[in-house]
């Protein structure tokens, strides 16, 4: 039972004119009465001792409300049916695709008519990178929002969008669109009056009146952007203040020390809920809290916020799930699903970040144990939340896993990171991959990669070489990576114009808005005369389409392919070689990849003791494990189950 001291909260809702007293309305209280106290218990941690903490706590539950008023009949039956699938999103039926509206399809009408595109491959799940107000030249992409209710009008509308989504509702598909709860643009209503001088909107923001905090905070305080943005805080002519700018200059950083903020940007987020989005992506939620003296990343109070922001979800939007965009080491990304009690109740979804840059370093060297070192770490996500799997997405690739994984092979951290960005940053003369680095912190030399998926896998030089056999190697390292994802466990997530081979595209160089920012050389522009190569036999395109749609197919067969913590990797007895066995009841299927320019075996006993032979549900052909080897060519890879 709740806090009877909370039964006010409860009163004021029944009471009100608003409430019928319908089925719904009973579900929704339900909802309520079942979550308040924690949300209450969460709320007074963080701001039980402002004097104000009460009625902004009656303001919280009215918005809750609201939103399940604002909640379509049509989404409602839909919370329903997921309510009943149980955990929706842990289903081997689902495979996504992110992407830039304006560059995969012209604008959000021009995406509705590339549904059956999609639909071919077997995507069903939408991720539209950011699509709200956001000013030109200083948009960081979409994540420096200027209006969280307003569509960027090169786009769309709202109306635009209700309508898209109601065609994902009629073919099953699913939406997933992003909210920045970090910063706004300095652009924003919020931060044009705190520039004005209204006092109460300047809490909104972190703003100083000299350098002091500022410095010491940035003692701790890592940067992000250390080339094209160095510091933490940019000065504010107009108001004589220093104010907090962790990403850009032009992004504010909200402070979340003030409960207005959080009512706010959860009123946006229950907003985007009943656009009828499936998944809300929450940008850089590890830096939502700022403290004196810490790195101002992953603090206590930021998994707080998301674990009430969660619960407020479960209470108005139940069908929507979130997820955390929080790019950090192993060990800490567990702890974005919750902890004790709130197991489960923070984040649904992770990117498997760790994972993604893991692939890309046994692609480059061949070697597959530090992989294999990061899985105890991984291993620890808990039942009923789920990964983001991918090869790459629209942020640079980043080498995010520990050092100690990388010592325990005999590596030295130093010299094999050193490797990597020679290999992939376009350094390395004989290095097979096209790519750059990027923010390259002048003081550690750390440095990330961009470049497109094909392009790191060797198909833009081979291509350039007009080397067929080199052509046919690269196609095959793109189908590895991706197929790795597709198995690995939770929902693939393809970045658009992969799956049709595109290559760097460096016409952002031409445009001053981009060309500070080599990230966008992996962020192509869509041609359809390309596109339309995937319907043509023989040619890369075509390679590459069909056998990533025939891989999604398979995925979508494989029941033992939901992300139900069943998973178990084999162990090492080639260093090139890795593999997983994934299993339901008595049911076993092994994946097993050649990260190897060579041909490479394993003893048969690694993955069947006894000697039986399998289907390789991949290559449609029987595998004979009566010679004691199986044998793998560069880059092969083997689904196998029982014969």
């Amino acid at each position: 039972m709740y806090n009877p001291t909370l039964q006010p909260f409860i009163d004021s809702i029944i009471a009100s004119k608003k409430f019928k007293n319908s089925t719904q309305d009973q579900y929704f209280l339900h909802r309520l009465i079942a979550n308040i106290d924690d949300i209450h218990a969460i709320y007074a941690r963080i701001y039980g001792h402002l004097p104000q903490a009460k009625d902004l706590f009656g303001q919280l539950i009215q918005v809750l409300f609201q939103a399940h008023l604002d909640r379509s009949p049509a989404l409602k039956n839909r919370d329903e049916i997921k309510e009943k699938k149980g955990q929706w999103f842990l289903s081997n039926e689902l495979t996504g695709m992110s992407l830039y509206v304006d560059r995969f399809a012209g604008n959000i009408e021009g995406l509705a008519s590339k549904l059956p595109y999609l639909e071919d491959l077997g995507v069903n799940l939408l991720h539209l990178m950011p699509l709200f107000k956001s000013p030109e030249g200083e948009s960081d992409g979409g994540y420096a929002v200027e209006d969280f209710r307003v569509i960027e009008e090169k786009l769309g509308t709202i109306k635009d969008l209700k309508k898209l989504q109601a065609q994902l509702l009629e073919k099953d598909m699913y939406l997933m669109i992003d909210i920045v709860l970090n910063h706004t643009s300095h652009h924003h209503e919020w931060a044009k009056k705190a520039k004005a001088g209204n006092p109460e909107f300047q809490e909104y923001y972190y703003l100083y009146d000299d350098r002091s905090i500022p410095d010491q905070m940035e003692e701790s305080m890592p940067e992000i952007f250390p080339e094209s943005s160095p510091g933490s805080f940019t000065f504010q002519e107009s108001i004589q203040k220093w104010v907090m700018t962790v990403f850009h200059q032009y992004q504010w950083d909200l402070n979340y020390r003030n409960p207005k903020v959080l009512i706010e940007m959860l009123d946006n987020l229950l907003f985007y809920g009943n656009l009828g989005v499936d998944i809300v992506r929450i940008d850089a939620p590890a830096f939502i809290w700022k403290q004196l003296g810490t790195t101002c990343q992953n603090l206590p109070e930021a998994h707080a916020l998301l674990q009430l922001i969660k619960l407020c979800t479960e209470v108005s939007t139940p069908g929507m799930a979130i997820l955390g965009e929080a790019i950090v080491a192993p060990a800490q990304i567990m702890e974005y699903f919750g902890k004790g009690r709130y197991t489960t109740h923070e984040c649904d979804f992770a990117y498997n970040a760790t994972h993604m840059a893991l692939q890309w370093d046994a692609l480059a060297t061949g070697d597959t144990r530090i992989m294999l070192e990061a899985q105890h770490e991984l291993a620890k996500k808990p039942l009923g939340s789920s990964w983001i799997t991918y090869t790459r997405c629209h942020d640079d690739i980043g080498l995010g896993y520990d050092d100690y994984m990388i010592a325990n092979v005999g590596f030295t951290p130093y010299l094999h990171r050193y490797y990597l960005k020679n290999y992939y940053g376009g350094i390395q003369e004989d290095s097979p991959a096209a790519g750059a680095l990027f923010a390259i912190n002048p003081k550690t030399q750390d440095a990330r990669i961009s470049g497109s998926l094909a392009s790191l896998c060797g198909l833009e030089k081979a291509i350039a070489a007009k080397d067929s056999k080199w052509i046919e190697e690269s196609i095959q390292k793109i189908l590895l990576m991706e197929a790795h994802c597709l198995f690995l466990g939770g929902i693939p997530m393809l970045f658009y114009g992969d799956e049709a081979a595109y290559i760097n595209d460096y016409s952002y160089l031409e445009d001053p808005n981009k060309s500070y920012d080599n990230r966008w050389m992996h962020r192509p522009i869509i041609h359809w005369e390309k596109n339309s190569l995937v319907k043509k036999k023989g040619t890369v395109e075509n390679k590459v389409y069909t056998s990533l749609k025939e891989l999604i197919t398979l995925r979508k067969k494989l029941k033992v392919v939901a992300d139900l913590k069943n998973i178990a990797w084999l162990p090492c007895t080639n260093k090139s070689i890795v593999g997983y066995v994934r299993y339901i009841e008595n049911e076993r299927i092994y994946f097993l990849f050649n990260f190897s320019s060579l041909e490479q075996n394993i003893p048969v006993h690694a993955i069947e003791p006894n000697k039986q032979n399998k289907n390789c549900l991949w290559s449609k052909k029987q595998v004979s494990l009566e010679k004691g080897s199986l044998l793998f060519q560069p880059y092969q890879f083997y689904i196998l189950a029982d014969s």
